[in-house]
């Protein structure tokens, strides 16, 4: 299961500008994640545009997260066979063209459709990022480059709510909410130009083939996992989603059997005994559950709760955003000998911080400066937590595993931060009902307690990381 070495099809152009490459490769990414959270605030105006149903809205948010979950292995194993740079450039114009469509869509059909068409195209696109810069960065350079695929997914999901709500107040045109998704077409249009001509082509050799059984699999097994999750504290958990997550539970353990007895499978699930792999997911998983638990409760209870507007929920929580993607990109500017130390410290310093929102928050009012300091204290623990993690846990892994390790990594992102939202936003809903209050104080209490559970992970990827 070995690959040749991928041959750039503009080699000079290449590898001449990698930053710019990079660049090019991470406003993708960017455009991709944005789309996760950009459409929350547009939910009331496409209820009237539309006269969609609550369920029809409960679909639009979802469908881009159920599209996107279904490919995302398959998306890392595609690009290794086919070629990294046109996988990319296939997920940015499929990403596009429903963009599009999500943008003139004149019913809620063609948009709930048009949006789980466009995660899929995202998820042809995103893992296709960490297997380029595995490719083509080492030592340092891959270590700031992984920084910068940190920074950018912190910053992406609080962006998303912050621009949607000034594209939706702007009413350009009088398009209302639909320049929340005609905004990434001539982005698109400019990424997959460029990534033309700037990213490496890169080609298994001959003989490679796509694990068709594998992927028979794990489709419907990650389908069955998310749905449920995404849709079940809106639907009140009916007996469906309990079937489906146990459905969902079996055909992921007939998916490890399965690729363990094929000769090329479409997840060489050996790459989890690279050093520092098994104990990265393991705390990256913690870590995205809670943050992303973090981000959905805190803003719905600025909204529902204390009554403020999408958009000034998402000015409130900017702040801490963007210290997450400033510290996220510049850890490594720290001392080489804590950088080990960096992610469960920053864990524990997460933590601190999700207990300190919940206490400035429990008297029912906007926190004060508590609130302030302690979401600058969680941006700073949680990107010095991440970057470091990232890089540490992808930094043994051979090319030739590049896209196993990809297609782990994003699948982990994803699940982890669908299975937050849903637990700790079940929580938060369940509880919201007596005191909205006491709802963000307990959910940020078991969110802290999640990530010094996490920091157990952390620690071993620590010891992974400084082990000779």
């Amino acid at each position: 299961m070995t690959l040749t070495t991928p041959a750039p099809a503009v080699p000079d152009r290449a590898a001449a500008r990698p930053w710019f490459m990079l660049a090019v490769l991470l406003l993708g990414q960017f455009m991709a994640l944005l789309d996760v959270t950009v459409v929350n605030v547009a939910m009331t105006d496409i209820r009237t545009d539309l006269h969609a149903s609550g369920a029809a809205l409960q679909l639009v948010v979802s469908g881009y997260t159920v599209g996107y979950a279904m490919l995302l292995i398959t998306g890392a194993r595609l690009g290794e066979l086919f070629g990294r740079r046109r996988l990319f450039v296939t997920g940015v114009v499929a990403f596009t063209l429903c963009s599009l469509l999500c943008g003139l869509a004149p019913g809620a059909g063609l948009l709930i459709a048009a949006r789980i068409a466009q995660g899929a195209g995202a998820a042809l696109m995103m893992p296709q990022v960490i297997s380029v810069i595995q490719a083509q960065f080492t030592g340092p350079a891959r270590a700031r480059a992984l920084s910068a695929y940190t920074a950018v997914i912190s910053v992406a999901f609080v962006a998303g709510q912050v621009l949607g709500g000034v594209l939706v107040g702007a009413d350009l045109f009088g398009a209302g909410w639909r320049p929340i998704f005609l905004v990434n077409v001539p982005i698109g249009v400019v990424v997959a130009a460029l990534a033309l001509r700037l990213v490496p082509g890169g080609a298994a050799k001959a003989g490679r083939r796509l694990d068709l059984a594998g992927l028979a699999i794990a489709v419907p097994a990650v389908v069955l996992v998310v749905l449920p999750l995404v849709l079940g504290h809106e639907t009140g958990w009916p007996t469906w989603t309990f079937v489906s997550l146990a459905a969902g539970v079996l055909l992921a353990v007939l998916f490890v059997v399965v690729e363990r007895r094929v000769r090329d499978p479409l997840v060489n699930l050996g790459v989890l005994k690279v050093r520092g792999v098994a104990p990265g997911l393991a705390a990256l998983a913690t870590g995205v559950a809670s943050y992303g638990g973090f981000l959905f409760c805190v803003a719905l209870h600025l909204q529902a709760g204390l009554g403020e507007t999408a958009l000034a929920a998402g000015l409130t929580m900017a702040p801490g955003g963007v210290v997450f993607g400033i510290c996220g990109f510049f850890w490594h500017k720290l001392p080489e000998r804590i950088h080990a130390a960096l992610t469960p410290l920053g864990y524990v310093g997460s933590a601190i911080a999700y207990a300190l929102l919940g206490l400035s928050l429990q008297d029912g009012s906007k926190g004060g400066a508590l609130f302030f300091a302690a979401l600058v204290l969680f941006g700073l623990s949680m990107g010095l937590a991440f970057g470091s993690l990232m890089a540490h846990a992808l930094t043994h892994v051979p090319l030739a595993s590049a896209a196993d390790a990809s297609g782990l990594l994003t699948t982990t992102l994803q699940l982890g931060q669908v299975v937050g939202v849903a637990t700790f936003g079940s929580l938060f809903l369940t509880l919201a009902g007596g005191s909205s209050a006491h709802a963000i104080t307990t959910t940020m209490t078991w969110a802290a307690v999640l990530l010094l559970a996490g920091t157990g992970f952390a620690v071993a990827l620590a010891r992974a990381s400084t082990r000779r």
